[in-house]
């Protein structure tokens, strides 16, 4: 008897954890944080310091998972981690050090270059390396990971085969990104048989994108640093490679600098060896600026040589100030924005680039802006897939039960897929014989 059970993730997105059983073996797949608390609001993940395992299980953060945590005997066989957002790994230091954590390469290194600058860090974890496309054996259970387009790098589904069945969990991905011809691979060659498909829809409910795909926000971006009478600042993730990609291709183009901090060096640089095509801190047109708290953060590993490696692109404020129409300088919003334009001279008519989600975007924050005569533009093209796009991947894959996961609008699948079995949170669902 093969059993799932989605611990949590049916009627929210982020806090992704999916428990896979057989009479012999356990795994999860992934082990969020939330995005979300009880009552629907943003989840403050500094809630979470200081309390214990059972204060956590208490508050509905930790799910009630025997066997899986640090404080008791080990009873999971294995984790899956389908790509480093923390809504998908964010908990994985409370997991018994003797459970192994399977994930790419990828994620391995954007996770351990995180855990340097953010305070909730993963710690030491039995982090494995799981080979693309290739069958892994975990138990009497076969997974199969799958590369997929996602704004995480090296982002994975998985295919796990067990007594005859097949399940497929879609993970996070999208089929507009720089690597679309993932997605456009699964759709050609489905895996297939899959008596359960596992899918996200995230963007259910959202409504329309305004920049369809990753091209489109390159070339808006470009057009802005050309037009542009002051500094422009991109607001985006440092582990938004293909965004960091846009925003490098575009300043190639203009002849723009591309300012990025220590954080961003750092995980370009510990990335660089997966792809070559990956920007680094000592291309042509970027500078970094370092900022007292990621060279701290730096300062305290083992990786403390690059700050006099990263020293040879350093760019002082000064600077920045004196050549500011030709910066593109990358920010997010925090206590760090108002000392730098403190010292940019004459911040009129200087633009944001806001290419983030606009949930993100406080009316606090567009009112401070307002009064600064900074101008936002919001750029961005989702991590996620459409509606258009999710139709095609289930298509493709053409399960016999399809469930929804990572979504606020679950029920909206039973009107746009087929065999959709529509679950809740802790309900197990059977993959019986036909």
């Amino acid at each position: 008897m093969v059993k799932v059970i989605i611990h949590r993730g049916t009627k929210e997105i982020g806090g992704s954890c999916v428990e896979l059983k057989t009479d012999k073996t356990r795994i999860l797949i992934d082990f969020g944080m939330p995005l979300v608390d009880v009552n629907q609001e943003p989840f403050d993940s500094k809630s979470i310091l200081g309390k214990t395992i059972e204060e956590l299980k208490k508050l509905k953060i930790l799910p009630d998972i025997k066997g899986l945590y640090k404080d008791e005997e080990k009873n999971i066989d294995a984790v899956l981690i389908s790509h480093a957002h923390l809504d998908h790994y964010g908990l994985l230091k409370y997991v018994n050090p003797n459970i192994p954590i399977y994930m790419s390469e990828g994620a391995k290194q954007m996770i351990e270059a995180s855990d340097v600058f953010i305070p909730n860090k993963v710690g030491k974890i039995n982090s494995r390396v799981i080979a693309k496309y290739q069958k892994t054996a975990i138990g009497d259970l076969e997974v199969t990971p799958y590369l997929v387009d996602h704004s995480a790098f090296d982002a994975l589904a998985f295919l796990i085969e067990a007594e005859e069945k097949k399940l497929f969990y879609s993970g996070d991905f999208r089929a507009h990104g720089r690597k679309s011809v993932l997605f456009e691979k699964i759709i050609s060659d489905p895996p297939r048989n899959i008596d359960v498909l596992l899918m996200e829809g995230s963007m259910l409910g959202r409504g329309e994108q305004i920049y369809k795909d990753e091209t489109a926000v390159e070339e808006v971006i470009e057009g802005i640093l050309r037009q542009k009478k002051n500094i422009a600042f991109l607001f985006a993730s440092s582990q938004n490679i293909d965004r960091l990609v846009s925003a490098y291709r575009a300043c190639l183009r203009t002849d723009s600098i591309f300012v990025i901090d220590i954080y961003t060096a750092f995980v370009l640089n510990e990335i660089g060896n997966i792809s070559t095509r990956i920007p680094q801190f000592s291309w042509k047109n970027i500078r970094v600026k370092y900022f007292k708290s990621h060279a701290d953060s730096l300062a305290e590993t083992d990786h403390k040589e690059l700050l006099y490696i990263f020293n040879k692109k350093k760019i002082e404020l000064e600077e920045i100030s004196e050549k500011r129409r030709k910066i593109l300088m990358l920010m997010r919003h925090n206590s760090l924005f108002p000392v730098v334009i403190k010292k940019i001279d004459n911040i009129k008519e200087a633009v944001i680039i806001y290419s983030m989600w606009q949930g993100y975007l406080t009316h606090e924050f567009e009112e401070y802006c307002r009064k600064k005569e900074i101008e936002i533009k919001q750029v961005h093209t989702s991590g996620h897939a459409t509606i258009e796009a999710l139709k095609a991947f289930s298509d493709a894959i053409n399960p016999k039960t399809l469930i929804p996961i990572h979504t606020f609008n679950k029920n909206e699948y039973l009107s746009l897929f087929k065999n959709v079995t529509v679950l809740n949170d802790g309900e197990s669902f059977v993959l019986r014989d036909n």
